[in-house]
């Protein structure tokens, strides 16, 4: 069969899905995992099957475990959708299948990254020379920068890092945020520190560190130290005073690393952009772009002041490498992955296809989402929202007790006409509503708050009224 009739074929399954977007249901319609077994997990033939055949079988067993997250009304665990143009340039990537780990083996890939992390660079405010690399996501952004920032604070300290490792090294403090996300205890892991190399600091009661707290803590230790601050928790959405931290860790002799997994994208709005003040004083950031910039996972981002401990980190090269020239960027060098998908091309098309205003207006809207959604919830006797709505992030709570937190959430699900997660906040259960997609406006909330408080007062106990 010719591979375009099946492109094609491929091409009117997702269609068919994303047709049913707008009007249908959010969650997965199948979740136990023995019922999709028994569509998928069929024996392996000795022989080969054809590949329509293969396709139509597999969309068929998938499609009911399938989570609508791209729906315009998906608001959990910060998941953006695909725009448009950042989906066509994917699909288009999958069919180039180009590895993008070096220039000589795609130089299209190799300059449309460097074009796109130039762009970015300039559009999220950070230092002109600042190094980047496109990554799976924000887990392993968090593995690019502090790396680098290993590398650097224990050359400071007169230890190679590149040649000695850590065996026998000065140990490198991490001081980080009481609420930081897990993924920076991952990279703790993975980059030899250890998660006892984690000095936890106070945080407010909006889960923004305290600057006293981190100075105390600076001035209780010595030696390499890195500062790892929030740009938007995972929850409340509040951001650190990075300014304050830049300038504690700095003056402390620190490294400042910021995690900015969907809140480094407030810098490309101007009614945002307050809330990063200083940050472009740091030394590195992660982000996400499959969040806010709303390209198709997977994809991270990577940014460093320095380019030279970035480069260290992750240079590569062996004796049947191309070298690369003056003016050829090999992405492989920038990140720890070897071979890499084209990430480029799909962040290329997504920042085209908006622009500078429309990134800005992006960011707004699911900001003034959020707002909406505080603004109607917390309206209703029995409700309340617990957190100050500053970007995208909102946390509901249900007559003020766990259980009746959980039910709602639960029969949401259920429901179908939105999706949202849970959480524990403050030690208090919580719906937690995230606003990232493209597509959502405020009659999406509207629609959402609906379904919401007509759960809570289904409940046999507590809920409005």
């Amino acid at each position: 069969m010719h591979s375009r009739d099946l492109l094609n074929a491929a091409a009117g399954h997702a269609a068919d899905f994303l047709e049913t977007l707008p009007a249908g249901r959010v969650g997965a319609d199948e979740l136990d995992a023995d019922a999709l077994r028994a569509g998928l997990a069929v024996a392996l033939a000795d022989g080969p099957t054809d590949p329509h055949a293969v396709l139509d079988e597999l969309v068929a067993a998938a499609t009911p475990g399938i989570v609508r997250s791209q729906s315009p009304r998906y608001f959990g665990y910060v998941i953006g959708g695909a725009l448009p143009a950042a989906l066509a340039a994917d699909v288009v990537a999958a069919g180039w299948d180009q590895n993008a780990g070096g220039y000589s083996v795609s130089p299209a890939s190799a300059v449309v990254e460097e074009v796109v992390g130039g762009w970015l660079v300039e559009l999220l405010g950070l230092p002109a020379g600042a190094s980047f690399g496109l990554t799976t996501g924000c887990q392993m952004a968090h593995v690019t920068c502090l790396a680098a920032a290993r590398n650097a604070v224990l050359a400071r300290a007169g230890w190679d890092a590149e040649v000695g490792g850590l065996q026998g090294a000065p140990r490198v403090r991490l001081l980080v945020s009481e609420e930081r996300h897990v993924t920076i205890d991952r990279a703790a892991r993975i980059l030899g520190f250890g998660t006892a190399a984690l000095v936890p600091v106070a945080v407010d009661d909006w889960g923004r560190m305290d600057p006293a707290a981190l100075r105390a803590e600076l001035a209780a230790g010595d030696g390499p130290t890195i500062v790892c601050a929030q740009a938007g928790d995972v929850n409340s959405g509040g951001f650190d005073p990075l300014g304050e931290v830049v300038e504690a860790g700095h003056a402390a002799g620190a490294w400042v690393h910021i995690d900015g997994a969907f809140g480094l994208w407030a810098a490309a709005s101007p009614r945002h952009r307050h809330l990063l003040g200083g940050f472009a004083g740091a030394d590195s950031w992660a982000t996400d772009a499959h969040k806010w910039l709303n390209v198709p996972h997977d994809c991270g981002l990577a940014f460093v002041a320095d380019p030279q401990p970035h480069r260290n980190a992750m240079v590569v090269s062996a004796a049947y490498l191309r070298t690369s020239v003056e003016g050829e960027r090999d992405g492989s060098r920038w990140v720890p992955d070897f071979s890499r998908r084209a990430r480029g091309f799909a962040v290329y098309a997504a920042l085209r296809s908006l622009g500078r205003d429309g990134v800005a207006e992006l960011v707004e809207r699911c900001c003034a989402c959020a707002r909406r959604f505080a603004d109607v919830l917390g309206a209703e006797d029995g409700v309340e929202v617990l957190n100050d709505v500053v970007l995208n992030q909102v946390l509901v709570r249900f007559g003020d007790d766990d259980a009746a937190t959980d039910a709602v959430v639960a029969a949401v699900q259920a429901e179908g006409s939105c999706w949202m997660s849970p959480t524990t906040w403050r030690g208090r259960r919580a719906m937690r509503i995230s606003v990232c997609n493209w597509a959502t406006t405020l009659g999406d909330v509207d629609r959402s708050c609906e379904a919401i408080l007509a759960a809570a007062r289904a409940l046999p106990t507590a809920g409005p009224g």
